[in-house]
Order: C-alpha cells, then structure tokens, then sequence
C-alpha cells in the first residue's frame, strides 16, 4: 500500500504541460531568486505577478483558492486496502435497505429522507470498512458525527450487520411502540447506537471542533491518552450557510485540531434548490477553510472525466469548469448529450474540438455519474491524505449527485428532499441498476422486499470483518462500566450554614467560592471543568486562574502583564480552566463534550459553564436540547441573574424569562436559589445524582440549571429542623413565620403566606417586616428554590391519578395547613411563579418583572416593575381584602403612602 504521507502531490500533476521546458525555465527563476534574495523577495515578486495577472484579465484562480479539479490526481491514488468489488455489493445493499425502509414507512405518513444517503453512500461505506475506529479499539475509539439525513442508510448498514432486525426498520420513526428507530441520530432516543445528535443543522459542525479541542484537552490533562482518537463530522454543502457550522474554524486551525476532518457531501443542493444556483459552493468552501487555516482536499470528478482532463492542453476544460454556476452543473445531471454538447462544449472552439473525439456515451458518464464522491478510490484517497496531513484539520469536499442510483426521477431533481418513495417499477429498474438478486415475485401486494444476502454470506462476513478489524461496530454509544465518583467532604458545603454573619456575599461568589473548594478536593477535584466565555472577572472567578490555569495547547509563550499581581493571568497545557472567548455557542459545544465525556471516552469529569444567565437560554437553547438528546451531565449556571439586579444595563441584558425556557427541556433541573447554603444543597445533590451512587430509579443523565446575582447582600444561617434539605431539592420550603423572624403581630392577625425565589426573597423579607410593624399582618416566608421542579412533581401526580395511584403534589404537602392566601414573587415573568398555581389550594396570585427591562437602579427598577418590598405589600393587602381579612381602604393607603 501506498505511504499515506506521499499523498500530497498538487492537482496540477494531472493536468498535461504543452510545455515542460518553458514550465522548467520559470520554476528555475523562482529558485534563483528565492537563492539570491531570500523567500521573502521571492514571495513579493509572486504577488505581484499574480496582481498583474489579475490587472491583465488572466483567469487564475484566487490565492484561496486552486481549480476545479481534484486535489489529488488519480495517478497518484493508492491502491485501496481490500476488496473494492465485495464493498461495491455491500454499499448496494445499503442502499437498497435505505430506500426500501423509507419507501415502506410512506404509507404510515411518517416520512423520511432517501436522495441524501444515496449521494454519499460511499462516503460511509469506505469510511465504516478502512478508517473509523470503534469503541473496542485501544482508546475511545473516533466519534462520529453522521449527518442526520443520512440516518437511513446507517440503519440499513446496521440491518446487513444483523445489530437490528426488520421489525425495527418497519419502525422507523414509528418509536411509541417499541422497537422503532427515531427519525435521525438521537442518542436519547438510541442510546446504544448514536453517540451524537446532529439533524439540528449547523450543531454537528460546532460540535465536532469541540469535540476534537476536548479530546485534545483531557490528553493534556493526563485525564486520558486520545492521540489515537479521530473525530469524523459528516457535513451538507447547504448546511454550511448556518453561522454555527462556520462558528469555530479558526479555532480548530489555531489550536492544531489534525485529530479532526470534516467531511462534506457537496452535491450541490439544499431543501429547495441549489445551494450556490449562481456561484460554486466548493469554491467557496475552500476559500472559506484555506482563509481558516484548514487543509483542504477536493473530490470532485471521477476517474471517466481522467480523459477529458489528458485532452485539455488549453486550459479550456478547466476554466469552462470554474465558471459553469452549480445549477447549470444540475441542469447538465438531467440533459441529454446533445444539449451538453451545446452549452458546455459550444462555448469555447477548444472545447467545440474536444467535444469531437467523444462520444455521446462517455460524456453522459461523465456529467451524469462520475463524481469523486462516488467512487471509493477517490474516497480512499481523500481520507488517507486527511490523516496524514499535520498541524491543521482537514475538510474534504467531496462533489455528488443527490439521489444518485435512485433513478432519473430523483437525480438532481429539486424536489427530492420531499420525495419520500419510489414506486415498485422504480425499484425494479434501481434492482437492475445495483445488479441485486431480489426477484419480482419478492414484491407482495405491491410492497417493496428488504433485501439481505444472509447472514453467512461473503458480504456480511466481509463487513463483520473489516469492523473487528477497526475495533467493533460504529457508530456506537457505550457507557462503560465507572465507580461512582467519592463525594467529596461535607465541609465544603456545611462552609455556608453557618451564613455570612455582617459581610453582604452575592450568591454568584458564593457559588464560586463553593467551586474553589471542591476543586481543591483529592479525589474529586481534577475532574472539575470550569468553562467561561470571557467573563471570568465579571463572577470574580480571577481567583481561579494562578491555580487552576487556562488550557492552551501551547502553554504561555509570553510574559502576561499582571504577572507581578497574585492573580495573574495564566495560561497552561495542562489548563484546567476553559475560557472560550466571547463565544456562548463555542462554550455550550465544549459543555457538551465535557458533560458526555462519561460515555464518549468512560471517564466523568464535572463540567459547569458560568455565563450571563440572559445569554444561555435564550441565546443558545437548541443546544441545551442537543445536550438533553446527548444524554449530558453538569452544571449550567446562569449568573448575574434576574430582570433588575443587573443595574444599568438594560434590556438586553435583563433576564426576565430564561426559566421559563429551561421549563421546556425535560431534562434540565432548575433552580433559582436563594442563598449560600441552598447552593450548596443543590451542588451536593447534583454531584450525587449524576456522578455519585444513584439509586437505581434515578436518571443519571440529567443536567442542572441554577440562577445565580450578583446583587451583594446578606447571606443567613441555615433554618433549623427537619425537611429544610427535602424541601430545597424539591422546590419548597418555609424559611421563617412572623414570630420566628422576632416581629410582634396580634394574636388574631390576618396571615398571607409569601413565596419568594432567588433575590426576590430579600424583598419579601422586608415586606414581612413592613405588613407586621405597619399594617398588622402576620407574613410566613417560604423560599422557592425550583418552581419547575415542584411543577414536575405535580405533573407526576396527576399522571399517577390517572393510573388510579393516590399521590400528593409536593406543593400542596408543603402549604398544607398554611393560613391565608398565597403571594408569590420572583424576579421573572410572572409565568415563572404561576407554573404552580393550579396545585395551590389557597387563594393564589402572583408579582413578576414582565416585559422588557431597561436600564436603571435596582430599587427604581423593581418599583418600575412592581416588585419591590412596598409593591408586595400593596398586593399582599389586595389579596386579603378581597377575602374581607383586611378594610378595603387599607389598599388605597397604602398606595399612596408608598408612592405607587
């Protein structure tokens, strides 16, 4: 075989040279000045001359950019490592099962994809035999990420391999019943199979970078050893248009990240139409990725177009090749000969005389079937030269036909993305075509055979073969057999119990001071993985850096300028903070790989991602559902929380609402915590449900979401008795009565039971204070921390009532016996508090911060939004009067005394 180093030959060794002599005399020149003067003379003298080429209307490709050709000539492909016939009866199978699955669920109205995976079936199929590493492998073997709407083809490979049957491809997208395959890769939904959830276009790129930057960085943390991990991201040309796919290229070329190839299927459509109608997408794709850093392989032309490239001693070939727009190059797909002939050739006399020595045949093969993408030499090619290159990433661009070998009714055609069948004389014609011996009688009633040549076949052992040979199935998810991780000692989190005594702490330093001291912690601590989009000094994280260190891959190479400063900027290979940049979806892509790290490569480690709470949810919520589908773990934790405790900011940064967001995501676990030691109960409850010993109902894969202010204020002591711990991870407690709190109330006092979240219970302590000393009412306060948990637990009980199971919603065991009506208030929309009221048997209402925010005071923005200490009071004396518990003048009163 082939030295996979010496694939790196340049394209243009496979264009002829009319004139080898005159090429010689100007490489001679370039070594002579290059010799005499230096590179650097050499380089200006090349510049100018392209500058001047261009001046002079010399069509030459731009500096980003080589020629429509093939980067690597098929004279200097290596010979593929094994049997290209069997892998071709393989590949057919595949595709058969593919369609035949997708055609077979039409008529359930589920859908499906067919003309993506036949464009790039032998994208995976060379890829699956000679190159992806399974999980068996030394290692964590490579991680996939396949491109959603090529799932079909997966699970047909999966069915040839005999890891599933015919009732689950019967299933497919059929889930509720059991046995059934979900629509694209959800590991949620899959779990032993798909590693990766990437249909959500754009999220597999991102994820991919970051992926292969973790593997980079837990290897450098001696976490564990993943030089021979490879991450593999299959891609769509029309997916590159989303701004995430883009997002982190420089970051990969910056950072090295050879341990990572994109793959994309140039096939030069998107839903609708072309994905470049009136441009060339590869083009601009490799300008794109050159421009990034990124080595850059193109796979266009099969090897029939080898010819028409020997015949081309004009250039003309090449150049009419670079300026025919991609919906042309569709509409050629579809043309006869003649027409071809006309417009392609017909453009240029030495193309007119070109188009004369060939036959109508071989330019239908040539502009109809022969693509790089469908040919494995050229796969096997691109690949081998993907990891042999060094020091950057590797995108190939692979050209196809979408709906190749489904027939001209799909080829090329527009609408295929919603084609979701062919029809039983399509199929035949698609038998023929993939030389399959399925026989007509195998169509029953008008439905379509899955095709198989058993299980003992030469094709099945083959494939079997080739995968031991990798390290066992791919793609597949495993979950390796872990000690729970030791909890670490109580005393970092009783440290809060005790409260701050005088000294005001925001709860977002209280919850970094809590980090610090478990990072410190011998079992534990290395396995933290702080990440930050550059906002470290904003949640007084500075602390962390002389200790800890920020992961670079090449360390401090300078002298940072606070370096004489106890807290210094510090950069570190073994890094143990991740700080991202302003980047929120970069962080949630690295949050990713860290929280699944547990599965991807059987090692836990304990993420939490800290960042401006208005700039998580809502900013990046697709990706906490790729993080919920992904099956992650960890702590996100969304600080300077809130709609009016971020003074002056104003309304973009003002969260108002990002619980009620979290709300949706079955898998997060949110929390709006009041205080310290809340915190604490949290962190420690979540570090034993995903990490430590879970009892055995539980469900691990869970992720936290706590809001956390940077509002400096008095932290107290932890309430004494039974039931404060329950309530806190449960979503409620009473922190204190009237008479706890040390205030005098009369004997036969009126009572309202006030609900608080987060800071806003700071303004239902003072209004406790201001309805006892000022109206003579008894207040009990009760701290909130999760109104979506104690939803949930609702929820569950009303499920269970229609199981005919008698169970009491949390809420209601917590208020039970509770006098009075209930208030509640938190520094969100009032939607947030109001998730509850349907389980309140007592009269229920509500304040919140709805709206937009604005920029203001903390005191003048609650007044604003009627949630300050003296608007609780006003509607606490509302509520009240309504039930005739308080004289109705008293609400007028108090208004005005206010100044509401």
């Amino acid at each position: 075989m082939t030295d996979p180093k010496a694939i790196q030959p340049s394209e243009l060794d496979q264009l002829p040279d009319r004139d080898p002599e005159e090429t010689a005399e100007w490489q001679a020149s370039l070594d002579a000045v290059t010799e005499a003067a230096g590179p650097h003379r050499a380089a200006y003298l090349m510049r100018r001359t392209l500058e001047r080429a261009e001046d002079a209307g010399v069509a030459l490709p731009k500096l980003l950019e080589t020629d429509y050709i093939n980067t690597i000539p098929t004279s200097a492909e290596p010979a593929v490592d094994g049997d290209e016939a069997m892998e071709s009866r393989i590949t057919a199978w595949n595709r058969w099962n593919a369609a035949a699955m997708v055609t077979r669920g039409s008529k359930y109205g589920v859908g499906g994809h067919i003309a993506t995976f036949a464009s790039a079936a032998w994208l995976y199929e060379t890829g699956f035999n000679h190159f992806f590493r399974g999980k068996e492998a030394d290692g964590s073997g490579d991680q996939l990420y396949i491109q959603g709407h090529a799932s079909p083809g997966i699970y047909a490979r999966a069915f040839l391999d005999g890891r599933i049957g015919e009732r689950h491809l019967d299933n497919f997208r059929r889930e509720a019943g059991g046995d059934g395959l979900p629509s694209y890769p959800h590991p949620r939904r899959l779990p032993w199979l798909w590693e990766f959830p990437t249909v959500s276009m754009g999220l597999g790129p991102i994820s991919a970078v970051y992926q292969a930057r973790f593997n980079r960085y837990l290897t450098s943390r001696g976490i564990k050893d993943l030089t021979n991990s490879h991450v593999w991201a299959f891609l769509g040309d029309g997916e590159m248009d989303e701004p995430e796919s883009t997002a982190a290229l420089t970051l990969a070329s910056r950072e090295g990240l050879d341990n990572l190839t994109f793959v994309i299927n140039c096939n030069l459509q998107r839903l609708d139409g072309p994905v470049r109608a009136n441009f060339k997408i590869v083009q601009e794709l490799e300008a794109l990725f050159r421009g990034s850093g990124w080595n850059v392989v193109k796979s266009l032309w099969g090897t029939a177009w080898d010819e028409l490239f020997q015949l081309d001693t004009t250039g003309a070939l090449v150049r009419r090749l670079r300026e025919v727009p991609d919906a042309q190059v569709q509409t050629y797909q579809t043309r006869d000969a003649a027409y071809i002939r006309e417009d392609f050739f017909g453009k240029d006399p030495a193309l007119v005389e070109m188009a004369k020595l060939l036959s109508d045949d071989k330019i239908l093969e040539c502009f109809h079937l022969s693509r790089g993408g469908h040919e494995s030499r050229k796969v096997y090619a691109a690949y081998r030269a993907a990891l042999a290159h060094k020091g950057a990433p590797t995108v190939i661009l692979a050209q196809t036909v979408k709906g190749h070998t489904l027939g001209e009714g799909f080829a090329s055609k527009n609408a295929n993305h919603q084609m979701k069948k062919l029809s039983v004389d399509e199929f035949k014609a698609m038998r023929d075509r993939l030389d399959l011996p399925i026989k007509d009688s195998d169509f029953v009633d008008g439905v379509v055979p899955y095709g198989h040549p058993g299980a003992d076949s030469p094709e099945v052992r083959y494939l079997q073969e080739r995968r031991a040979a990798l390290g066992g199935p791919a793609p597949a998810r495993r979950v390796h057999p872990v000690a729970p991780l030791p909890a670490p000692a109580d005393k970092a989190f009783s440290a809060f119990d005790k409260g701050s005594g005088s000294q005001n702490v925001a709860t977002t330093m209280a919850f970094v001071r809590l980090v610090k001291d478990l990072v410190r912690d011998k079992e534990t601590g290395r396995r933290w993985v702080p990440i930050v989009p550059d906002e470290a000094r904003t949640f007084g994280m500075e602390s962390l850096f002389p200790s800890l260190g920020i992961y670079s891959p090449k360390g401090q190479t300078y002298e940072p300028v606070d370096r004489d400063q106890l807290m210094y900027y510090k950069e570190a290979k073994n890094g143990q903070i991740l700080n991202e940049g302003i980047t929120e979806a970069g962080s949630m892509a690295e949050f990713i790989a860290a929280s699944t790290s547990y599965a991807t490569h059987g090692e836990p480690v304990i993420p939490f991602y800290i960042y401006y709470s208005m700039f998580g949810w809502q900013r990046t919520a697709d990706q906490m559902w790729q993080l919920g589908d992904q099956l992650g773990r960890g702590f996100l934790v969304g600080a300077t929380a809130g709609r009016t405790t971020l003074t002056g900011e104003g309304l973009q940064h003002a969260d108002g609402h990002s619980p009620v967001i979290a709300a949706t995501n079955p898998a997060a676990l949110t929390y709006d915590p009041a205080f310290a030691y809340e915190i604490a109960v949290i962190v420690k409850e979540g570090l034993r449900r995903m990490y430590g010993a879970a009892a055995p109902d539980e469900d691990q894969n869970v992720f936290y979401y706590l809001t956390v202010y940077n509002e400096p204020l008095r932290q107290p002591a932890k309430p004494a008795g039974a039931g404060v711990d329950e309530g806190i991870l449960k979503g409620l407690y009473r922190f204190n009565t009237a008479e706890s709190a040390g205030l005098t109330v009369p004997a036969n006092a009126p009572r309202i039971q006030l609900l608080g979240s987060g800071t806003a219970i700071h303004w239902a302590l003072k209004a406790q204070q201001l309805l006892a000393e000022e109206w003579g009412v008894a207040a009990d306060v009760w701290s909130a921390t999760s109104w979506t948990e104690l939803r949930r637990d609702a929820m569950e009980a009303d499920e269970a009532l229609l199981r005919g199971e008698e169970r009491v919603p949390f809420v209601r065991q917590a208020l039970q016996g509770a006098e009075g009506p209930v208030l509640a208030v938190s520094d969100y929309m009032r939607q947030v508090p109001d998730q509850i009221a349907q389980w309140v048997e007592q009269d229920y209402t509500s304040l919140g911060a709805d709206g937009f925010g604005l920029s203001e005071t903390r005191e003048a923005a609650r007044r604003y939004f009627g949630v300050d200490a003296e608007s609780i009071v006003v509607a606490a004396l509302a509520q009240l009067a309504r039930r005739g518990e308080v004289q109705v003048t008293a609400v007028k009163e108090a208004r005005e005394k206010y100044g509401l």
